[in-house]
């Protein structure tokens, strides 16, 4: 079914209410139509991930391109689309809310702000200036009607400073700023994913899981946890397989890389239209 955008934020909105979903994280279309097939109820961007398949690290892309980038992922699929956006591409608050402006315009039913600075010996923002930040987003977020859904991120735990405290007081300011969802990524353990819900509830938590867990989507639910994303981790599990074919090849002129490469009939059938 095709859904306009507001019914996709609608939906989006609900999936927050009650239990917990995987919010897998495509780079380009092809990565969000094959999710989609997969019966995944919303997807989420990776900045790490798009930036990987552009040529560049993690958080050198443009606003332009960003924003690009959000428009192909919202045309590729009929799922609503949380944006990855960074620390929202402004200097200051009338920046961000520029900003976000523009990336509610894409059409995405959700976008996350996060309080890192990129620099390396201050990398957050002091809470008075990352909670305005927030504040302009859910002002420029309600202006355009109020519907996409706002993420406040606690990056300590990305940035080497581990301060669960920190981070938990960052959080629920967040909330109070009009973040609707709450994320602190990096946090692992059930007793740190524990603390992070009790302290922000009743708004949702979303929990990052981007490398191998001994947590399953029913462990991360039970802790009260409303949703799972995987950030980089899709794309970097295809890079593993790129990069070791391309090894094997280089090093020891040898095929055996392919062995477990997607028929290309298949991936032709996956991406074929509709006659």
């Amino acid at each position: 079914m095709i859904y306009t955008t507001a019914q996709k934020r609608t939906i989006f909105r609900a999936l927050h209410e009650q239990g917990c979903f995987a919010l897998p994280n495509p780079w380009d279309a092809g990565s969000a139509r094959y999710l989609q097939g997969l019966g995944f109820k919303a997807l989420a961007t990776t900045s790490s991930g798009f930036a990987w398949s552009r040529g560049h690290p993690d958080g050198a892309l443009s606003r332009e391109i960003v924003l690009a980038h959000l428009r192909d992922i919202v045309a590729a699929t009929d799922l609503p689309v949380n944006a990855d956006f960074e620390s929202g591409f402004g200097s200051d608050e009338q920046g961000v809310a520029e900003s976000v402006r523009l990336a509610v315009e894409t059409g995405v039913a959700g976008l996350s702000i996060e309080d890192s600075t990129g620099d390396s010996a201050n990398p957050l923002y002091d809470i008075d200036t990352a909670v305005a930040r927030i504040r302009a987003a859910r002002s420029a977020i309600d202006a355009a009607g109020g519907d996409t859904l706002l993420v406040g991120r606690a990056e300590n735990f990305f940035v080497g400073r581990p301060d669960l405290d920190d981070a938990i007081a960052r959080l629920k300011a967040y909330a109070e700023a009009g973040a609707d969802c709450l994320y602190a990524p990096g946090i692992r353990t059930r007793e740190q994913i524990a603390a992070v819900v009790a302290a922000v509830a009743p708004k949702p938590v979303n929990l990052l899981v981007g490398s191998a867990s001994e947590l399953t989507l029913k462990d991360i639910a039970e802790l009260g946890v409303r949703r799972v994303s995987v950030g980089g981790g899709l794309a970097r599990s295809a890079w593993g397989g790129f990069m070791r074919a391309a090894r094997t090849l280089a090093e020891q002129g040898r095929f055996d890389g392919f062995a477990d490469a997607a028929s290309g009939a298949d991936l032709n059938a996956l991406f074929r239209l509709p006659e």
